[in-house]
């Protein structure tokens, strides 16, 4: 039997991934495109409803409030969590005893289900018993009522993200180990310091990966927000935690409006490719400032 070719395995080895991402996403968001032009309760048969649906959301009060707080929560997540990832990385780089222990710690966060996860920093954002303010009222610092609190509800939630960086983690620290020594070796016989070593080595080689951890928490960003906010603030307090994903969720649960819903998550999408191909304008513009 003739052996199969380098591409032949890579496509067996793809093959499962592939056909599962267009079972679980693609499919799925093709019915969702399709559904935001009826009318559907889940009784009754859909019923074409042209462009009904999105007509109605201009006139909805509620989508500006969440249009908001998906893409305040996005900006403040996102640069965070990049940074929190590269950051970890450079530290827990170097192979000194016990580095795996801590590896392990900061990727264990990240594998926990999203419903335990938000339980656990329902506890710990509890105003009254809850760990964290019981540590700021010992420093004598002020003990903020966190998601009771319409100042505090969001900047809870980007915290509570922050140390779901597990995945970014393991991806900057595999683009920092694949740079090759010798070329800090040779830097080192040119007299570069650490800061030159990490702006003309360092940061070049690992900007492509930076960009591409930058995409995929963009994506993940502007839909996670979904389990925290149903679990933990029902999308109060006065609304400062309502996020998109959220009130899609309530149309469709609550008030059986399919449509609707499947409209909002189109509007969902769209968005999310704009913030896409914007940041792929500036990341473009600043790689060529950097040749």
């Amino acid at each position: 039997m003739k052996p199969l070719s380098y591409r032949a395995q890579l496509t067996l080895l793809l093959l499962p991934y592939l056909l599962g991402t267009l079972l679980l996403v693609a499919a799925p968001g093709l019915l969702t495109v399709l559904l935001s032009f009826t009318h559907y309760d889940a009784i009754s048969p859909p019923v074409f409803a042209r462009l009904a649906n999105f007509r109605e959301l201009r006139l909805d009060p509620l989508i500006g409030i969440a249009l908001k707080n998906t893409f305040t929560f996005a900006a403040l997540a996102v640069p965070l969590r990049l940074a929190g990832a590269f950051g970890l990385a450079l530290v827990l780089k170097p192979a000194y005893r016990g580095v795996g222990a801590y590896r392990a710690a900061i990727y264990l966060p990240s594998i926990l289900p999203d419903v335990a996860y938000a339980l656990i920093w329902l506890w710990i954002f509890n105003p009254l018993y809850g760990p964290l303010n019981f540590v700021l009222r010992a420093v004598g610092l002020p003990a903020p009522a966190w998601l009771a609190d319409r100042a505090t509800a969001l900047p809870a939630l980007v915290i509570m993200s922050l140390f779901q960086i597990g995945e970014g983690f393991v991806v900057m620290l595999a683009a920092l180990l694949l740079i090759p020594r010798e070329y800090y070796e040779l830097a080192l016989t040119d007299g570069a310091n650490r800061w030159q070593r990490f702006t003309y080595i360092t940061m070049p080689l690992v900007a492509p990966w930076l960009l591409l951890l930058a995409c995929r928490e963009i994506i993940l960003m502007l839909q996670s927000p979904l389990v925290p906010a149903l679990l933990m603030t029902g999308g109060g307090p006065y609304y400062a935690t309502l996020f998109l994903p959220l009130l899609a969720y309530e149309e469709s649960v609550d008030n059986l409006l399919f449509g609707e819903s499947a409209a909002m998550m189109v509007v969902m999408y769209a968005l999310t490719g704009l913030v896409l191909l914007a940041f792929f304008g500036v990341a473009r513009r600043w790689m060529r400032v950097e040749e």
